[in-house]
């Protein structure tokens, strides 16, 4: 058994929900990652099964080696089909917004979520969420969103209900948004979950590796690029900066995903426990960070870049150069340093 983590109240108000409405639009985060997607299609599947009519929109699109997920091909691109995604939502009558605390996070579709007349319920694990939904069901402390949808199903006595595509996706949630079960991932709970998705039958490494065996050569040459030489490490801060250009990610051809995982890369060097990605992207600078310990990521990403996330985990966007994107990191670890050495004492 599980621990009821999800309020009895919140269960109520969904099923409440779920028995009036028949139409249903999932939507999640902007660069929708392996949680975004596995926690709307579990969902999406899970809901299938109960007779809904239901579809799910991504603000654009999504990695290549998430496109064997079942479902997939029926997700609908509001960045390439904008009136037909604008149509689904202001006809749903029941709008799930998964693994993103704020409407901005959607990017170009937040106003039109924010606008849709649906009632609306918010399944999400980061912190500090916005009220622009009807029912929120928020848990920081829970390891990924499709962990949520878990158990959101089982809360409301549909384990039987969940099918084995729905399962595949909500392990694949859950392994991608933990490193395979690397970090964030020490509560006992998550694996009696694990045991509970491999009675629906998945196949847990054909999971991993579709997910991780599953990158172009380009990726690979990109990432042996980045490291040889655009790497830089701040040994008195324990911390390494990593960062691409647009011109740089264009001459190795990256497509959507490539990236993904170049911010923990820099972990695996010995005394550093902070890792900063920055990327150009089309209008405007991506940052990720990624730590390890007690060092709060989300809060350097908070104070430097209004961004925010998990205590190891975290993202923020700047508008600007990038060396103006380098030059407030590198300031930010001034401001920092004392929390940067105690992680390191902690740490040993």
């Amino acid at each position: 058994m599980i621990s009821k983590v999800i309020a009895s109240q919140k269960i109520s108000e969904v099923k409440e929900l779920l028995n009036k409405y028949q139409k249903i639009v999932i939507v999640t985060h902007v660069s929708p990652d392996g949680d975004a997607i596995g926690s709307s299609l579990g969902l999406y599947h899970y809901l299938c099964e109960l007779g809904h009519d239901v579809n799910v929109i991504v603000p654009n699109s999504f990695p290549e080696f998430l496109k064997w997920m079942p479902g997939s091909s029926e997700i609908f691109e509001y960045e390439k089909y904008p009136e037909f995604a604008q149509k689904l939502l202001n006809d749903a009558e029941l709008i799930f917004c998964l693994d993103f605390n704020i409407p901005k996070r959607a990017y170009l579709m937040g106003p039109a979520i924010e606008a849709a007349k649906g009632k609306k319920v918010l399944v999400d694990h980061h912190p500090d969420p916005s009220d622009f939904c009807d029912v929120t069901i928020s848990y920081p402390e829970i390891s990924s969103t499709s962990e949520l949808i878990f158990r959101l199903i089982c809360r409301m006595g549909d384990f039987e209900v969940m099918s084995y595509d729905s399962a595949t996706c909500i392990y694949t949630g859950m392994m991608t948004d933990t490193g395979a079960f690397t970090y964030n991932s020490n509560n006992a709970e998550i694996y009696y979950i694990i045991g509970e998705l491999l009675k629906k039958g998945i196949n847990k490494d054909q999971i991993y590796s579709n997910v991780y065996h599953n990158y172009s050569e380009d990726r690979y040459r990109l990432m042996g690029y980045t490291l040889q030489e655009k790497m830089k490490i701040y040994p008195e801060y324990h911390t390494s900066l990593i960062w691409l250009t647009n011109e740089e990610q264009m001459r190795y051809n990256v497509q959507k995903g490539d990236t993904e995982g170049f911010a923990n890369l820099p972990l695996n060097i010995k005394d550093v426990f902070f890792s900063v990605f920055i990327r150009e992207d089309n209008d405007f600078i991506k940052i990720s960070f990624r730590s390890q310990g007690d060092f709060p990521s989300n809060k350097f990403a908070a104070q430097c870049y209004n961004g925010g996330g998990h205590l190891n985990a975290s993202g923020g966007e700047f508008k600007g150069t990038m060396e103006e994107a380098i030059a407030i990191f590198e300031k930010g670890l001034v401001e920092f340093s004392d929390l940067l050495k105690n992680n390191k004492k902690k740490t040993k």
